[in-house]
């Protein structure tokens, strides 16, 4: 019979009976396992604890700790958990199979055992352990890859907000995992004058943080003048249209004029900006045409351009969808009437408190549940002018 086992795997043998320990040793000598003997439950369960085998095969019926006890203090134990158990009895009948499988064993073989069913039922069980053991080392490298790769992209985020006279910054990122497809930039221009980013890939997986990562490179190195925001999207998706296929990106690009205190806004695909007006004390979602996301084909048409005039204490939010869309236990999403009645309920001039206030009641809603999304959001407030 073909042996499919390593050397390095251990098979622990567990009967109260020297004949059939003899037996089952004879056996599998021939699989080419390191074979343990155990006369008792006590001693199994010692053996068991520090050699960590690959398999056990464990009898039932043995005096002072049965098999079945034996099962459950292994499966109760951290240490022991995951290794496979096999009982052998002579009891044949279902409830006591069955009562052997809830413990956790992953077989049964009724005594008076055939040798080609044992090794074959062991040869099967070895590679399911083995199988899950390198799915399990894939795993953790794949997560630690990931942590590497969110490490990272947040490198490629500002190291800092920029102090901008008379406009106070507030911001906070958030990944559902590690790797994600948020993105969030700004350039100082000339003037007083700066560039506002708001991006979000398709997904949240690694394709979603290269894609991030491109957006970024590309946003970095425009050539032209930021103070165009149509042109600036023109150029994201002109590029990104020839490597994110399949995938897209929605983006919202602002220019903003500090010594007027003016937004333009070129809107691709992505959630609409949102504004508290200080001067009513009311929060609304800012009416701006926008075309699709980037990455999907070449625009054809002008894209439309927003101007938005502030005031003092205005609130000017930017976000990205995994907060609307976060999920509660109810399956119901937060959604953009919360995030307004948030962002207007608190009268701070500090935008990352105002922020704090946000995911705090984002938190609250979820009640437990995890994001299924990642999470960007930039917050400007409008500070009221010093008089001398």
């Amino acid at each position: 019979m073909e042996n499919n086992t390593s050397a390095t795997e251990s098979i622990l043998l567990v009967d109260d009976n020297p004949t059939n320990l003899q037996v089952l040793f004879q056996t599998l000598e021939g699989v080419g396992c390191k074979l343990l003997i155990a006369k008792n439950g006590e001693m199994a369960l010692s053996i068991a604890g520090k050699a960590l085998p690959d398999l056990i095969l464990l009898d039932i019926m043995m005096p002072d700790i049965d098999g079945y006890e034996v099962c459950r203090q292994l499966k109760s134990n951290p240490t022991t958990f995951d290794i496979p158990v096999i009982f052998l009895s002579a009891l044949g009948d279902t409830e006591d199979k069955v009562k052997g499988l809830q413990l956790g064993a992953v077989d049964y073989i009724t005594k008076p055992f055939q040798p080609d069913e044992v090794i074959a039922r062991v040869n099967t069980h070895l590679t399911i352990h083995r199988l899950n053991r390198e799915v399990e080392s894939q795993k953790d490298q794949l997560e630690h890859e990931l942590e590497i790769v969110s490490e990272v992209q947040r490198k490629l985020l500002p190291k800092q907000l920029p102090e901008i006279e008379g406009f106070k910054l507030g911001v906070h990122y958030e990944t559902s995992r590690y790797a994600g497809g948020d993105y969030y930039d700004i350039i100082e221009l000339s003037d007083n004058r700066y560039g506002f980013l708001m991006a979000d890939a398709e997904g949240h997986s690694a394709p979603a943080a290269v894609l991030m990562a491109m957006t970024c490179a590309l946003f970095r190195s425009y050539p032209g003048s930021a103070d165009d925001p149509a042109s600036v999207l023109h150029y994201l998706n002109e590029h990104l249209c020839k490597v994110a296929d399949p995938s897209f990106m929605t983006a919202l690009y602002i220019y903003y004029d500090a010594n007027l205190q003016t937004m333009q806004i070129a809107r691709a695909g992505h959630p609409l900006p949102m504004i508290y007006r200080n001067s009513d004390q009311t929060a609304a979602e800012i009416s701006c045409p926008g075309v699709y996301p980037l990455g999907i084909e070449p625009y054809e048409i002008e894209i439309p351009v927003t101007e938005v005039k502030l005031q003092p204490g205005d609130r000017f939010l930017v976000y990205t969808d995994g907060l609307t869309e976060r999920f509660n236990r109810e399956g119901r999403t937060y959604g953009e009437e919360r995030l307004l009645q948030t962002l207007a309920a608190d009268s701070t001039p500090d935008p990352q408190a105002v922020i704090a206030a946000i995911m705090a009641n984002v938190v609250q809603f979820a009640d437990g549940h995890p994001a299924d999304d990642d999470q960007a959001l930039l917050l400007g407030i409008v500070q009221a002018k010093r008089h001398f």
